[in-house]
């Protein structure tokens, strides 16, 4: 998803699975027309001048001819969508025209006042309904048959097959009706000789049909909304300060270590660090929270968010597909694009769908032409055409993407990623939550809390000693002894051969000593132990909830430093409404016994394990899924991502490691545990969309082929004209696809 990258297409039926095109066009399976997948970066944008169009360029400057400002040029959004909708419109109107007159020449047997018998004969008007009938049939729904043809020819039969069969039979039927009367039994004669024409069922069905295709586009380019107001959020130009200058780039061509100036009310063009001043930035648009967030020197800023009231230089750090926002674009792209195993249901069901309805309509012809009434043969043509008509298998496989591709997108409106359709459905069946402590529960940014020695030492020179070894390491703890050492003024030494111990701290040699920091298991590596007094001081501290790092240099712990981690805000109300919901979570921490009770009891939570290893939260996990349970991990650190990736459901907290977030399939983008709240809900708000969607299309289907085969005739003497069995087609695609659209709504 770089700068330079091609646009991509896919089906928004995902038949071919994740399959993309490079052009737009129709999908070679099953005809439907291909969408455009949005990115940050996709497409440069254009300047031109307001007075003089034909002047362009792709930065912001003056007209060389008039000397204004030239302005952002305002291409159609969604261009390729845009360009479908028209055309498949046009041919619409077209259709309707023609159509019109031909159904009105049909009916004036049955409307007398018409009196159409006195203009021209019986003979005449049927040469004028194959007149207008014919450019409806090749013009403007040409494109059916070719698909139709091309679903033949690949044996993968779909709507356009039944389409192509039912209309191409009542088209070709009349021709040869207008052309040879004579080779027709008298069952399909009128009084006057004229066989009874079908042009205007044709031409009417096709008609319908277009005006389906027309809604279902217009529809399909609401279903990426979510996508394309993610992509609005990117500004089009940066101003970017080179030697002391403000100067307008195009965003393509920021850079990275780039100075960017931001001025107040502007969006922030990519994601860096502030460089100069602070800021006051709304971030709702990413993490979902109303509050505006104050930023100062050296925090982080989001690409895409809106500056308040203060102008503030910033650094660029990532650029273009790099990004956050284009991170979330690509993740509902890939998610909208998977396919949920709900979706198998459907996939089986259309896979002999269309085999089941020719063989309906054969049946229904045979049956008709046997024990029908007269006149047999026409009774028999007509019922075997609607039930070819009024099958759709469209909104079978419309049923489970479109909802996909609406709640993903509307999942990432509200700061959940997901990656895939199946994160979606198994998230819905979560019994069991698993949450790491630091940076899910807790804020993940722990402080220096106390420092003590144990020795020699004097209490600073153990912290100087602990924040020296811990300035390599990733993880939060470090940066807090780092950071007091910092506060307390202390030069960090240089050490030698630093190795990270996953589960246990790190080590390294200093003045060719082994040194080492970290919990009690760091103890054992070094083969040391604490005396009963240490002992004693270590269990107080941890008591008051802080965590207790050693620091052992060669064969003696020559002290302790103790960080402390303030729970999140929201993580009791969360923890609350997931239990509500039915979900148990259990807390799974590398932190100690102490530490970690302490926390489990203030937020009362199902279960907690202290002390645990990557591998045990692995095992853990995989222990209650042997059990029957659908578990959902949470984490934000490397420790995490076996764990994340054994889970049913791995959730990364956004503000995380990059592992984890690879690790898992859903990404919580402001990295607290409401995300997890919001993503249940709309899970479930998902599933049950796909469900209402599958019951309606499959109830349809029962319902519509067996009246359009006649099976009411008997009883109640209905029948169902093809031009109504059309009708109600087009209407159940548009429908499955309008439910789908509920979800995007608050």
């Amino acid at each position: 998803m770089g700068n330079n990258q091609k646009n991509q297409f896919v089906c928004p039926m995902h038949c071919e699975g994740d399959k993309t095109y490079e052009k737009p066009g129709d999908c070679p399976e099953c005809g439907m027309h291909l969408k455009k997948e949005e990115r940050v970066g996709s497409s440069k944008q254009v300047y031109t001048c307001p007075m003089h169009p034909d002047v362009t360029q792709d930065k912001p400057g003056s007209c060389p001819k008039c000397g204004m400002d030239l302005v952002p040029e305002k291409g159609e959004e969604g261009s390729d969508e845009e360009k479908a909708y028209k055309k498949m419109a046009k041919k619409f109107w077209i259709a309707l025209f023609l159509s019109f007159p031909v159904f009105v020449i049909a009916m004036s047997d049955v409307i007398p006042f018409l009196n159409l018998d006195k203009i021209a004969s019986k003979s005449v008007w049927n040469w004028i309904q194959f007149a207008l009938a014919t450019p409806v049939i090749f013009y403007s729904s040409g494109s059916f048959f070719k698909r139709g043809w091309s679903s033949i020819r690949r044996w993968s039969p779909n709507m356009w097959t039944l389409i192509s069969f039912g209309v191409g039979s009542a088209y070709l039927f009349s021709v040869v009706g207008l052309l040879l009367p004579g080779i027709f039994p008298a069952q399909f004669k009128d009084a006057t000789g004229n066989v009874h024409l079908y042009f205007e069922a044709a031409a009417v069905i096709l008609t319908l049909v277009l005006l389906g295709q027309v809604m279902e586009l217009k529809a399909h380019s609401k279903t990426n909304s979510a996508i394309k107001a993610l992509f609005g959020l990117v500004p089009p130009v940066a101003r970017v300060i080179r030697d002391r200058e403000e100067i307008e780039i195009p965003l393509e061509e920021v850079k990275v270590g780039d100075l960017l100036k931001v001025k107040p009310g502007e969006k922030i063009p990519v994601d860096g660090i502030i460089y100069k001043g602070e800021a006051v930035i709304d971030e709702s648009m990413i993490t979902g929270e109303p509050i505006p967030v104050e930023k100062a020197k050296d925090e982080k800023v989001t690409g895409g968010t809106i500056n308040g009231k203060t102008a503030f230089e910033l650094k660029a750090e990532k650029v273009g597909s790099d990004t956050l926002l284009a991170q979330i674009i690509e993740m509902v792209n890939t998610a909208s694009r998977s396919r949920a195993p709900i979706q198998k249901v459907a996939d089986t069901v259309a896979k002999y769908f269309v085999q089941i309805v020719v063989s309906i309509s054969l049946i229904t012809f045979a049956v008709w032409a046997i024990w029908g009434p007269e006149p047999a043969y026409v009774y028999a043509f007509v019922n075997a055409v609607a039930v070819l008509i009024i099958a759709c298998p469209c909104a079978l496989g419309l049923a489970t993407p479109m909802s996909i591709m609406v709640g993903s997108g509307r999942m990432a409106n509200a700061g959940v990623l997901v990656k895939d359709a199946r994160a979606i459905e198994e998230m819905n069946k979560v019994d069991t939550l698993i949450i790491d402590k630091t940076g899910t529960i807790t804020e993940g940014k722990p402080s220096l809390k106390a420092f003590k020695s144990f020795g020699k030492l004097s209490d600073k020179e153990v912290l100087q000693l602990a924040a020296s070894v811990d300035a390599n390491s990733e993880h939060p703890l470090a940066d807090a002894i780092v950071a007091g050492a910092k506060t307390n003024k202390l030069e960090l030494l240089p050490l030698d051969k630093f190795e990270s111990l996953t589960g246990k701290g790190v080590k390294a040699i200093y003045k060719d000593k082994k040194i080492g920091l970290g919990n009690h298991r760091i103890l054992e590596d070094f083969e040391v132990s604490l005396d009963d007094k240490n002992k004693k001081i270590v269990e107080e501290w941890q008591l008051a909830g802080q965590t207790v790092m050693y620091l052992v240099l060669k064969n003696t712990v020559e002290g302790i430093v103790s960080v402390a981690d303030k729970i999140k805000d929201s993580s009791a109300s969360a923890i609350k409404d997931l239990q509500n919901m039915g979900v148990k979570v259990h807390m799974l921490t590398g932190d100690n016994q102490f530490t970690a009770k302490s926390v489990a009891e203030e937020l009362h939570l199902d279960g907690f394990q202290a002390e645990c290893m990557p591998e045990e939260k692995y095992k853990f996990v995989k222990d209650l899924q042997e059990k029957g349970h659908v578990v959902a991990m949470a984490g934000d650190g490397i420790n995490d991502a076996p764990a994340l990736e054994q889970a049913n459901v791995g959730i990364a907290m956004g503000t995380g490691t990059d592992i984890a977030m690879q690790s898992a399939e859903i990404t919580l983008v402001k990295g607290d545990l409401n995300g997890i709240v919001r993503a249940r809900e709309l899970s479930h708000k998902v599933m049950r969309n796909i469900k209402q969607n599958l019951f309606f299309a499959f109830v349809y289907n029962a319902i519509g082929i067996p009246v359009a085969a006649g099976v009411l005739f008997p009883f109640f003497g209905i029948l169902l004209s093809p031009m109504i069995a059309a009708a109600a087609m087009s209407f159940s695609s548009v429908s499955v696809i309008a439910n789908a659209l509920r979800l995007s709504k608050k």
